[in-house]
């Protein structure tokens, strides 16, 4: 079984499933349905064998595939799997079976469409596909084309499916949103082809591949940037980091390359907003992670006081927008730009508890925003608004949706006891050991999230029923099933993280030792007792 092509099969399940939906007869919506979930099921259970065989102190990427792509241009189709790729690949095969159920009656409120159904869960299936290639993609050019690939179904994810409305207005700004993603995330891949393509041009200057031509394996690469044998002037390198990087932190996003986010979320479906918030931005912050740290270690170094800066300003300007906020999907969208601050922040503090925290919070972020978007969305569905100030007394008559909702908001917060917590703490923690002043400003930002997550509940769910709530009612067994594993993920991974931890801790080890990088020396000066002490024991010797 060792020669089983696992990685190949984790991506190759999703595209076949979406294929068989594709070719149901169009009167079978329901069966579309069943087959997507059955398949992203499938798929889930695969990515858990995947983790059961992983060995976190093993070879640093396990799983290898290699095979022969494009020879001329020392390209290749070759697959691994590290700790950090690990843990969100189970993110994504999680989440996606959960947001088809979410989603199960979402192409009702579209346009019409005798395949709508089908379309929209094959959508779904093709991007959760291209996601996990990229995670498990070990040749750069590889990366790079699923990297752009996705944004194909997720712009029609965004555009074409969303709310029923006849206002011609909201279904333009749903197709100006869907644009605006597009346009951002195509420019972003274009800097980066140009510094893929530059960076091939490095490795054929050193002879890296077959014959003295370029490559575009990334192991060889990475070997070679962290062993001084890529010679080129500190300039280019340097502009090629910037290539990567700025495609990178549009997709995350980073401030002030955000923009696009909050119109795409308030345009999709609540489970579109999901895959794209919780799975399809994760690829940015693995990628910083990745190919930025490891194929430019000394360029990261240089850079890294700006985008630190950068993320903190997110950090803070996402909380105080989101305070401003009356809707309450756009709300939860501003927190999304904030909590991905905190992911870069710890990204770029180079220290093995940021790093560790970075990358445990790109899990708990997926898990935290799929409740709270999810169960905002629920709530919208019944009432037809998202209005904050249209809302009240929802806790009388759907509790169980505002306890949920109460639960998701307080994981949102960071409150010890929930998963975000951990993560976010060992964030600020590892920071502060290097960048202390940024440790301090980001931390302001727990204040500015208790305020918004506390008083929105209190206009949403306390005080009397405001009028039109009163027909409001509690959560389906449909959607306490998509729920309720979000609940339990938040407060087992609050209390007890080691199972996560245990694949990311040599991941983040071996990336900060191969770039060189280790965490910062406690300076504690000698106590003087101690000292005294020891001058009057040699004394009486």
């Amino acid at each position: 079984m060792s020669d089983f092509p696992w990685l190949t099969t984790l991506w190759v399940l999703p595209v076949v499933g979406a294929a068989m939906v594709l070719m149901l007869p169009a009167a079978r919506r329901t069966l579309a349905r069943s087959v997507a979930l059955m398949v992203s099921v499938a798929v889930l259970a695969f990515s858990v064998v995947l983790a059961m065989r992983f060995e976190p102190g093993g070879a640093q990427y396990q799983f290898v595939e290699s095979h022969e792509w494009i020879p001329a241009f020392g390209a290749g189709y070759t697959l691994g799997l590290d700790g950090i790729a690990l843990v969100l690949v189970l993110l994504t095969t999680v989440l996606v079976p959960l947001l088809i159920v979410a989603g199960w009656t979402d192409e009702r409120e579209v346009g019409s469409g005798r395949r709508v159904a089908h379309t929209y869960v094959a959508l779904i299936l093709l991007v959760e596909a291209m996601v996990l290639v990229s995670f498990v993609s070990l040749d750069i050019l590889l990366f790079y084309v699923f990297f752009e690939a996705m944004l194909i179904p997720m712009y029609f994810l965004i555009g074409g499916f969303g709310p029923r409305t006849k206002d011609l207005a909201l279904r333009q700004q749903r197709s100006r949103a869907a644009v605006k993603f597009l346009l951002y995330n195509l420019f972003g891949g274009l800097i980066m082809l140009a510094a893929v393509i530059g960076l091939y041009v490095v490795t054929a200057s050193e002879g890296l591949g077959h014959g003295g031509a370029g490559t575009f394996d990334f192991r060889a690469v990475m070997a070679a940037a962290n062993s001084g044998q890529l010679g080129a002037d500190p300039a280019v390198l340097n502009a090629l980091f910037l290539g990567f990087m700025f495609a990178f932190a549009v997709k995350a996003p980073l401030w002030p390359l955000h923009t696009w986010l909050p119109d795409a979320a308030v345009a999709a479906t609540p489970s579109s907003a999901v895959l794209m918030m919780a799975v399809v931005d994760k690829v940015g912050t693995f990628g910083m992670l990745r190919y930025c740290l490891l194929l430019f270690p000394d360029a990261s170094s240089t850079y890294a006081p700006l985008v630190i800066t950068l993320a903190v300003i997110g950090i803070i300007y996402g909380a105080l927008l989101a305070i401003g906020q009356t809707d309450v999907m756009r709300l939860i969208a501003y927190t999304s730009i904030s909590h991905f601050g905190f992911i870069i922040l710890g990204i770029f503090a180079m220290t093995n508890q940021a790093q560790t925290g970075a990358t445990l919070y790109m899990v708990n972020h997926g898990i935290s925003t799929a409740a709270l978007f999810l169960i905002a969305g629920f709530l919208v569905s019944r009432r037809g608004t998202r209005v904050i100030a249209e809302y009240g007394g929802v806790q009388k008559v759907a509790p169980v949706l505002a306890g949920t909702f109460f639960i998701a908001g307080l994981a949102t917060l960071s409150l010890p006891g929930l998963a975000p917590f951990v993560s976010e703490f060992l964030v600020l923690v590892g920071t502060f050991s290097r960048y202390q002043v940024a440790a301090i400003f980001a931390t302001s930002a727990l204040v500015l999230a208790a305020l918004y997550v506390l008083w929105l509940y209190q206009r949403m769910m306390t005080g009397p029923v405001k009028k039109g709530n009163e027909y409001i009612y509690d959560l389906l067994p449909r959607e306490i099933v998509v729920v309720a594993p979000l609940v339990v993920a938040l407060l087992f991974l609050g209390v007890y993280p080691k199972p996560v931890l245990e694949f990311i801790n040599p991941a983040v080890s071996q990336t900060l030792t191969t770039i060189g990088k280790h965490d910062p020396e406690p300076s504690v000066p000698a106590l003087p007792e101690a000292g005294a002490a020891n001058q009057q024991g040699g004394g009486h010797k």
